[in-house]
């Protein structure tokens, strides 16, 4: 009988994880739009759709559609207030991706 080995080897769940975020994070536009929603953040301005259309030289539709990915991967929580959506950085799920990358890196056949 073979005991299956729980150590460093890549779950299921993260190998999920990274394939999600890294789709998310495969255009530069995200890359560039999660920086600026983290800033705002640390910076503690609220930030909405309109923010991010201002910063950006893209069209709403275009912000919308890019944020939206980012959402589906959990690296953006939205928050309703009033008529406008406040974005929030998910800096867990980006702590999981790095540390699941990080066994990505060093496994071994």
């Amino acid at each position: 009988m073979r005991l299956r080995k729980e150590s460093d080897d890549m779950q299921e769940e993260e190998i999920l994880l990274v394939a999600q975020v890294s789709d998310a994070l495969a255009h530069p536009a995200r890359i560039k739009i999660y920086q600026y929603i983290m800033q705002c953040n640390k910076d503690r301005v609220p930030v909405c759709n309109k923010d991010v259309v201002a910063a950006f030289n893209y069209s709403q539709a275009t912000i919308s559609q890019h944020i939206k990915k980012l959402i589906q991967a959990e690296l953006v929580q939205a928050q309703s207030k009033d008529k406008y959506s406040y974005y929030f950085a998910n800096i867990g799920i980006l702590m999981k991706y790095l540390n699941a990358t990080k066994k990505f890196s060093t496994f071994q056949a």
